[in-house]
């Protein structure tokens, strides 16, 4: 079965489900995407590795996999997305030690997360991508996820079960600067529930 390379597009949050995340992967050579339901800290850990705009003064799971796995010289080749049963994406993450390479079972949320912190490359196979893959053209930016594309994750969000987010304080009244100083010290404290929050409101003004 033949490969196909995915990059990560971004990651959809649902606004009428709390704790409700749709990771998407976009099929390097073409316009396809892989949209995966996955959980609130999954989702803050991805983000985090992705615009390293949060820094956690204290090393989450994903970051002390990684400085483990330097000290004992572990490298990740690559993760392959290889089964979907039942609308469950399952991975494997490709190690290497010592020239000897091992394969491991992860979760796809985890393999992704680690995958991001190890540069290294994310991968499905073909019928995999021809089966749950959203065949959806973005028109203008296409590091942007279209209204059209979050109509289809969002109804894909509606039919998973869902992990309910149990912060609920509501944003929208605070200035952008106001959030700003909140995520900082959000950040500072630790509460990387609430950073994940206020960086959702950011991000939907578009700053």
């Amino acid at each position: 079965m033949s490969l196909v390379r995915l990059n990560i597009k971004g990651i959809s949050y649902s606004q009428t489900q709390n704790g409700a995340y749709a990771l998407i992967l976009s099929e390097e050579d073409g316009e396809r995407k892989l949209p995966i339901v996955i959980g609130a800290f999954e989702a803050q850990s991805i983000a985090i590795a992705l615009e390293k705009e949060i820094k956690p003064p204290r090393p989450l799971t994903h970051d002390l996999f990684k400085n483990f796995s330097d000290r004992f010289e572990i490298v990740i080749k690559q993760v392959i997305i290889h089964k979907l049963v039942d609308g469950v994406f399952y991975s494997s993450i490709i190690c290497e030690k010592d020239q000897l390479e091992e394969i491991i079972d992860a979760r796809t949320s985890d393999a992704i997360a680690l995958a991001l912190r190890f540069k290294a490359p994310i991968f499905t196979y073909k019928n995999i991508l021809d089966k749950a893959g959203i065949y959806l053209k973005t028109p203008g930016n296409e590091d942007e996820i279209s209204k059209k594309e979050e109509a289809v994750i969002e109804e894909l969000i509606m039919g998973e079960e869902k992990e309910s987010r149990s912060y609920s304080e509501d944003f929208s009244k605070h200035t952008l600067k106001e959030l700003k100083n909140m995520l900082d010290q959000a950040v500072v404290n630790e509460d990387y529930e609430k950073a994940a929050a206020i960086r959702d409101e950011i991000s939907k003004r578009g700053k």
